[in-house]
């Protein structure tokens, strides 16, 4: 079984990527999801943080306001480690169950769909580590057209981010998402294609 590392960076298009693996019939584990999954209400993880931060950070519903709990966290380093306590060891129990479970539905290839791959210092857990890049200039392009940001906002956001070019170095695969679909879905396609040789 091959284990694929999925990342980008913000509007690079690794969403696109992502649901195109799918399309190929290939399992995706994506994190983002799995993260929101361990902080509903009877989660472990829920129960820890309410505790913690208290239920000023809840809606009326009783689900977490991720908007207050960023605020908190982000402008305090020991509760952003508190979080990440509470939250990191059961997002990885969760993948490492979902893993299981797609093996014994007989997947030969799983891809992990993770923003913060690198920055979480993960690489060593996959086989192989694709990247979804475009320039910089198309990058700022995207974002503000896509979250309605000024440019100066957008570059803020692009620069708390590992660079793209170290990103890029680091990965096996560079998917560039920078022409049409078709172009991008080749190199996808050619991705998958030598990966499934190696299973060979």
């Amino acid at each position: 079984m091959i284990k694929l590392g999925l990342t980008g960076g913000i509007a690079t298009g690794k969403s696109t990527v992502s649901a195109y693996i799918r399309e190929l019939g290939i399992p995706v584990i994506d994190a983002d999801v799995t993260a929101r999954e361990i902080v509903e209400p009877g989660e472990p993880a829920y129960d820890d943080i309410v505790s913690y931060f208290g239920p000023e950070i809840l809606q009326a519903d009783g689900t977490l306001n991720r908007a207050a709990l960023g605020k908190i966290v982000f402008s305090h380093a020991e509760k952003l480690a508190k979080l990440n306590e509470f939250t990191h060891p059961r997002v990885f129990q969760r993948t490492q169950e979902k893993t299981a479970a797609l093996v014994a539905t007989g997947a030969d290839v799983i891809v992990y769909d993770i923003p913060l791959l690198f920055e979480a210092n993960r690489p060593d857990s996959f086989d192989a580590i694709m990247v979804v890049t475009i320039p910089r200039t198309l990058q700022i392009q995207r974002l503000m057209a896509r979250n309605h940001f000024d440019e100066q906002e957008a570059v803020k956001r692009i620069e708390a981010q590992m660079p793209m070019a170290e990103k890029e170095a680091r990965a096996d695969y560079v998917i560039y998402n920078d022409g049409d679909l078709q172009t991008t879905y080749r190199q996808v396609d050619q991705i998958i294609a030598d990966v499934k040789k190696k299973l060979e």
